[in-house]
């Protein structure tokens, strides 16, 4: 016999008010000037983190929950660039992200430092992931990304999709991440939504303009709840939750995935007409 226990319990969330679940799910205040702040999930252990060298480089060191000597010890890391080009140091190698694009970091790589930008302010998402095997470190430029452009303006979810950090483009343990960019005039992401129960994800809400928001939503597809969202904010999805938004404008969002599966377009349908 199997059953599934859960870390947040779906049928405990169906409770919970405005304040609390963005309290459990939104992550607000990602970046802060000449400093790294990190979040550790107990889904799937996923560690989403934001890194603002201003005017110092930052090194990447070991959380105490990790109980390890250096922060790849026993993880994968996966940073994907929104803020102006700058360089990443990954053992003495310098690699040079210009907006938007990803570098892939292998387990068991000690020393990992961020660089100021030269022109504009830095600023890198990541989302970190348990791994079992060293695949090698990896920078993934926006044309070597298998890009997709999926939706319509009729239907309000025109919209560009770089699978960055997936298993088409090189190899990872478990971390997936991509970035999705709404095409002017589109608000919807993520329609028809779905949900996939081999693993969660966390998506980073970026480029949306000044006094604008996005809300995103979440929950069971017959019980759900939404977040409004700010720019450089992001949410957690557990397995179990849809995850789709629409904003008062358009804006792009980082997709991030970890769990058991590396299999893209492995994920429930839910129509539209049956979300409640």
């Amino acid at each position: 016999m199997h059953s599934t226990r859960y870390a947040i319990h779906p049928e405990d969330f169906k409770t919970r008010t405005s304040s609390r679940i963005r309290e459990d799910f939104l992550i607000e205040n990602l970046f802060t000037r000449d400093d790294i702040n990190t979040v550790y999930s107990h889904s799937d252990r996923l560690i989403i983190g934001g890194v603002q060298p201003f005017s110092k480089s930052l090194s990447l060191d070991a959380l105490p929950e990790l109980k390890a000597d250096f922060f790849l010890q026993r993880r994968e890391l996966g940073i994907i660039n929104v803020g102006a080009a700058a360089d990443i140091i990954v053992e003495g190698m310098q690699y040079t992200l210009q907006p938007k694009e990803a570098l892939y970091i292998g387990r068991g790589m000690k020393d990992i430092i961020f660089n100021p930008a030269a022109n504009g302010t830095a600023l890198f998402y990541f989302n970190s992931a348990p791994a079992h095997v060293a695949y090698p470190t990896r920078k993934v430029s926006l044309q070597q990304a298998e890009t997709v452009e999926l939706g319509s303006l009729e239907n309000s979810n025109h919209r560009t999709i770089r699978k960055l950090i997936v298993n088409s483009v090189l190899e990872t343990c478990q971390l997936q991440m991509g970035l999705t960019e709404l095409k002017k005039g589109s608000v919807w992401n993520t329609m028809p939504p779905h949900t996939h129960n081999r693993r969660m994800e966390a998506y980073f809400y970026f480029e949306i303009p000044d006094n604008q928001m996005v809300c995103h939503f979440m929950g069971q597809p017959d019980e759900t709840r939404h977040l409004w969202i700010k720019n450089n904010e992001a949410v957690i999805s557990p397995p179990w939750s849809i995850h789709c938004g629409a904003g008062t404008s358009s804006y792009s969002f980082i997709w991030g995935m970890a769990g058991e599966n590396l299999d893209y377009s492995d994920m429930d349908g839910v129509l539209p007409t049956n979300l409640k």
